[in-house]
């Protein structure tokens, strides 16, 4: 999802164990340090992820902003979109490291305007800064991974990846909490940017010498971007943007921003997905749309549960954050399980399995809405979720690569990541306005400290049961990753 800087000693250790004996792997001499620094960054993604995730009720509270409290997520993932596409670009003519370098600093300069800011608009401002970064992030190490290590070693780096939130999804909620409880929880925003420095020392070194440049054998003289699929990612997050706006505004004039961001979205989603992907085409297309599916299902459902825990059922931040702790090893668990050379071949059942768990986890969880259920429910369930994901989001990863050619991984790898940024805009705009309509936006803080609960259980029951049934939708996908034998 942070206060605690990234040990070597636990990435190392972790990701030895996905080193065949007696080959060459993740960490040998020529992977060693490209490796721990890739994953590193990955570590600097998951303390926030997990650590902003935990602070996020208390600060919407404390700005008076619990009713856009879905667009604190959401303008993340819509300033990423663009991020994505331009990273895309970025990669394909120039390499990835400039636009890694690039992400992190965007990342950085959105956790500080975040964590000073006095409303909450400037609080989502912030947000979505740190979403442009994250975008470009994202689709670089990507790109890394595809020109980097070769195919066989692609699956152990992808668990190497889900390796690196371990740590932060045990660590990262209770000290964010902790943190919030004792410091603020500005503290946890402004904290976070001093795990820059180790990433850029270690990792940028080892990509200029493995991974910078353009593709060999490309056209090394067309440098430019295609200024057509920049102009369709700018369609696709002002769209996206205006759609969750209209989405959270319920009255009737909203309507003119919503059908504006529809008519943005649409053809830009057309041109920047492989052709088929709404229809589930098989191949390529339709692993880009599960990841959509899974992603946006997933992380929509998961964005309420802190403050489900807090506001119904009296939790502390510290409390309500550490439910999800248990699924950073569990992820881990399932992102491994898909790397083991034996699972190759039963990959697409692997993948279904996986789906099937993360719509029972995720319709199961607002069982704690039932008084004599016990709150700790919500940390065994969304354990079994996370391994479903960590099953399919690491295969989708891998498929992709497997079916892109060297010249375009860092479009195709910016279409899975549009998928899934895209997925989750559309499905936390759609969360959030039923939880806006039943009542979710007059929770508040005296109404929490005075019964323990808010008021409005059902409320947060309209954000989790529809996602089960689009994750439900993600397992039929999952039957249609292999291409047509013709």
């Amino acid at each position: 999802m942070t206060a605690l800087e990234p040990r070597d000693a636990d990435v190392a250790d972790t990701v030895s164990d996905l080193v065949p004996v007696g080959e060459e792997g993740v960490l040998s001499r020529s992977y060693r340090a490209l490796s721990v620094g890739i994953v590193s960054v990955v570590l600097l993604i998951a303390f926030e992820a997990t650590a902003v995730g935990t602070a996020m009720p208390v600060a919407a509270r404390e700005l008076e902003g619990v009713s856009l409290y879905a667009f604190a997520f959401s303008g993340y993932f819509t300033t990423s979109l663009f991020g994505m596409v331009l990273a895309g670009q970025w990669a394909d003519r120039r390499g990835p490291l400039g636009a890694l370098s690039a992400g992190i600093g965007f990342f950085g300069a959105g956790l500080m305007l975040s964590g000073t800011a006095g409303v909450m608009w400037v609080f989502i401002l912030g947000r979505a800064v740190q979403g442009l970064g994250g975008g470009l992030v994202i689709v670089a190490l990507y790109v890394v991974v595809g020109r980097a290590y070769p195919e066989r070693l692609r699956p152990a780096i992808m668990a190497a990846f889900a390796a690196g939130w371990v740590v932060p999804s045990i660590v990262g909620p209770l000290a964010a909490g902790s943190v919030t409880e004792q410091l603020g929880w500005r503290w946890v925003f402004v904290g976070i940017p001093v795990l820059v420095v180790f990433p850029l020392a270690l990792a940028l070194p080892q990509i200029r010498r493995l991974a910078s440049g353009p593709v060999d054998g490309g056209d090394e003289g067309n440098s430019s971007f295609d200024r057509r699929r920049i102009r369709l990612a700018l369609g696709i997050s002002l769209g996206a943007g205006l759609l969750q706006y209209a989405a959270q505004d319920l009255r009737w004039f909203s309507l003119v921003p919503g059908v504006a961001g529809v008519a943005l979205l649409v053809p830009a989603v057309l041109g920047l997905l492989p052709r088929g992907t709404y229809r589930a085409v098989r191949g390529l297309p339709s692993v880009v749309l599960l990841r959509g599916v899974a992603a946006g299902s997933f992380i929509a459902a998961e964005s309420f549960v802190p403050l489900m825990l807090v506001t119904q059922r009296g939790l502390s931040p510290t409390l309500a954050g550490f439910s999800l702790a248990a699924g950073g090893l569990t992820w881990a668990l399932g992102s491994w399980v898909q790397s083991r050379p034996r699972v190759g071949p039963y990959r697409e059942r692997l993948m279904t399995f996986g789906m099937v768990l993360v719509a029972a986890s995720i319709a199961a969880a607002p069982s704690v809405l039932i008084d004599s259920v016990p709150a700790w429910t919500v940390a065994v369930v969304w354990a079994f979720g996370c391994f479903g994901m960590g099953l399919v989001i690491a295969s989708t990863s891998v498929l992709l690569l497997q079916l892109s050619a060297p010249e375009e991984a860092g479009s195709n790898s910016a279409a899975l990541q549009i998928s899934d940024a895209l997925a989750n805009v559309v499905l936390l705009a759609a969360g959030g306005a039923a939880f806006a309509a039943l009542g979710g936006g007059a929770v508040s803080h005296a109404a929490t400290e005075a019964s323990g609960g808010g008021s409005h259980p059902a409320a947060f029951a309209a954000v989790f049961l529809p996602m089960a049934g689009v994750a439900l939708v993600g397992a039929w996908v999952t039957t249609r990753l292999r291409a047509d034998r013709q």
